[in-house]
């Protein structure tokens, strides 16, 4: 594609969170080159930005980022300046290395939810094709792998949203769980508050009162850790108040009887001593959702980053199900999606057991398929790998080197400084990315590629919607496409072919071997997303319509019916005690974004969100003896951070809250627990036990 000229504006989207808000870049004389300018004709959010997507430019700038290779010629010596040439073959080497001296499973590949469906397709193409390595996973896994998990078990098919954003507006009520809008997604308030100038009512639920729980007609306040068993609760009074719909029950669903029966063991006041919500609270929840018309169920990372994440998705998706509010118009359970390719970077072929067109890497038929698209035999293809915190727990260990794109583990892992000393121990780490982030400073080669506005690609948002990002500006000399990264390594590594450099035609390759899959993006092209703002999948010819909205004839399971699956609440992964009596929970912050790689180095988001901090209630600031603004040490049993306290009575007082958007002494992943869901191998970020101590 042509670069912008004069005040032609390219049309495009966010680089930033799954909501991908449509907006456009116009040329301008001054560095970086482009400047955002709104593009209110695209439906999602019509023109509005966050403060983080009307600064995206500024990244863009070569005063920030990355514009030359850097390669660590001596082990303990310091990262400096390398041709192209240099840094590729030293990554050839050191890959070849460990492949040599340990085997194939020696090499891990590490990925992130904010690359493009081309480049995530690709780079778990290079993991099995050409390093032949069954370890390779993305940080996708930390974000929304619980919900997947959930989708699947239920309704056979995981789209976050099988229904576009604009119905969130129509429906008659909404339980929000775990998510903070206002903070993460300002540009999608909109529909909530539209929901209600409509007359539906909302109900949020989260143990802050977030700048979103202010605007809900009901705020359940829970214990962390315990949405598991309030959704319970809801669905026990749904039963007992005789408000399920058999009809919907008995037509559409199958093993209602087995969770029916889990769901009677956990009455309102068991609930409320659980929960901490109390019991008339738990009975207008369920009148306000029930005498709606209409329903849905939109969760977050709240209830899905936790040990038991995956049964608590599942126990609100069961709730929709008893009500009848799934498979039908303007209702139905749906996953806020955070990353900003977080559905497309899943769908194929990142996560250590899914081939492209979210297939299974266990399933013959699909390894066949997927085989005969990239010209391989299917025998050749490795199996399932390790999740994410595993892969990361086992550098250093049985996994000598690593390949990562698109992430900050030093920041965004839990237990992060652990992961630190095993990103340490690696024989050899290679990390591509914009900018020189915390984890980059640690690699033996790092090698810039380009930026959103830099290129040209496809992503996939929190509906479902496959988008395409336009090459609006050409990227400095000394940096790369990550497919033309992959196209020089793979040639190194003795693969001339199969790894094309141009967008288009790695997404013509994706498209075939999505075909007939589950997530089937076969009958999109770039002509067709650039022609009507997106295109929903499934789509699996050339002329279908796309899919806005899923399951109103069917689910995705072999009977087209939705599965119930009986849960139980358990504990956290990690319960308060004497030592350490106070729980933590953490999330982010307005004017940053994960692990802030990007976000804190514009000076804009800088003003308004300079550093980490521990919120906590009044009671529990007065009985630490720590006033507003002095520093506050929180320490669990995997280490310490410490921040400027910020007394609030918008949070539980048995609670605190920190962002985790920060390195250094503030980084609120020191503290978080690995434990992992069964299912869904995601980590317990949302929950933990701490002690507070006074640190200045």
């Amino acid at each position: 594609m042509t670069d912008a000229a004069g005040d032609d504006a390219v049309p495009t989207h966010c680089p930033y969170c799954a909501l991908q808000c449509g907006m456009s870049l116009r040329r301008t004389a001054d560095d970086p080159g482009v400047e955002v300018v709104e593009r209110p004709e695209f439906p999602v959010n019509r023109g509005a930005l966050c403060g983080k997507g009307r600064t995206a430019a500024a990244v863009l700038s070569s005063r920030v980022r990355l514009t030359g290779p850097l390669v660590r010629r001596s082990k303990d010596g310091p990262l400096e300046p390398a041709g192209w040439d240099e840094a590729l073959g030293a990554v050839a080497a050191g890959l070849t290395a460990a492949r040599a001296g340990h085997g194939p499973d020696a090499v891990g590949v590490f990925g992130g939810g904010g690359l493009t469906n081309e480049k995530a397709y690709a780079l778990g193409k290079f993991a099995r094709v050409v390093l032949g390595t069954s370890q390779i996973d993305y940080n996708g896994r930390f974000c929304m792998s619980s919900a997947a998990a959930g989708h699947q078990r239920a309704f056979g098919l995981d789209r976050g949203m099988p229904f576009p954003l604009a119905d969130v507006a129509r429906t008659g009520c909404v339980i929000l769980v775990g998510s903070n809008l206002a903070e993460t997604m300002p540009p999608a308030l909109r529909y909530l508050t539209e929901l209600r100038e409509n007359g539906g009512t909302l109900i949020v639920v989260d143990p802050r009162r977030t700048r979103t729980a202010e605007q809900a007609d009901l705020h359940l306040a829970p214990r962390p850790g315990t949405d598991l068993a309030l959704a319970l609760g809801l669905t026990h009074l749904v039963v007992a108040r005789g408000r399920t719909d058999e009809e919907f029950v008995r037509e559409r669903t199958t093993g209602w009887p087995a969770a029916r029966a889990a769901v009677m063991a956990h009455w309102p006041e068991h609930v409320e001593r659980v929960t901490g919500v109390p019991v008339p609270q738990l009975r207008e929840a369920v009148r306000l959702f029930c005498d709606a018309p209409t329903g849905m169920v939109l969760t977050a990372r709240g209830p899905e980053q936790q040990s038991k994440g995956t049964d608590t998705v599942g126990a609100w998706i069961n709730l929709c199900l008893a009500t009848g509010r799934a498979g039908r118009p303007l209702s139905g359970y749906g996953c806020l999606t955070g990353q900003g390719n977080g559905q497309g970077g899943r769908e194929h072929g990142q996560k250590a057991d899914q081939l492209p067109g979210y297939r299974k890497l266990t399933d013959p038929a699909a390894r066949e398929h997927v085989a005969r698209v990239w010209g391989v035999a299917p025998d050749s293809l490795p199996g399932p790998g390790r999740s994410a915190y595993e892969l990361l727990d086992a550098l250093g260990g049985d996994v000598r080197a690593l390949l990562l794109m698109g992430s900050n583990p030093v920041v965004s892992a839990p237990r992060a400084a652990h992961i630190e000393g095993r990103l340490r121990s690696l024989d050899f780490l290679a990390v591509a990315d914009v900018v020189l982030s915390e984890t980059a400073a640690l690699a033996d080669v790092v090698l810039p590629v380009t930026q959103w506005a830099e290129e040209t690609g496809t992503t996939t948002s929190l509906e479902g919607r496959v988008l395409l990002r336009r090459r609006a500006l050409t990227p400095p000399p000394g940096v790369r496409t990550d497919l033309q990264l992959l196209h020089g390594l793979a040639a190194l590594l003795g693969h001339e072919k199969g790894f094309p450099p141009d967008p288009e035609e790695v997404f013509d390759e994706l498209r075939r071997a999505s075909a007939g899959g589950p997530a089937d993006y076969s009958g999109i092209t770039y002509r067709r997303i650039a022609a009507e703002d997106g295109v929903f999948w499934p789509c699996p010819k050339e002329g279908h319509p796309g899919t806005p909205r899923l399951f109103l004839d069917r689910f995705a399971t072999e009977d087209g019916r939705a599965r119930f699956v009986p849960v139980v609440h358990r504990p956290a992964g990690e319960e308060t005690d004497a030592e350490y009596p106070v729980l933590l929970t953490t999330g982010r912050v307005v004017a940053q974004y994960q692990s802030g790689a990007q976000t804190r180095r514009v000076a804009e988001l800088n003003e308004a969100a300079p550093g980490p901090f521990v919120e906590l209630h009044p009671r529990l600031a007065e009985r630490v003896g720590v006033a507003d603004g002095e520093l506050l040490a929180v320490v669990s049993r995997r280490g310490r951070a410490v921040a400027p306290a910020r007394v609030t009575d918008a949070i539980r007082a048995d609670t605190v809250f920190m962002p985790f958007h920060w390195p250094g002494e503030g980084r609120a992943n020191n503290l978080t627990n690995p434990a992992l869901d069964p299912v869904s191998r995601m980590p317990e970020f949302k929950v933990c036990a701490v002690r507070l101590e006074r640190a200045g």
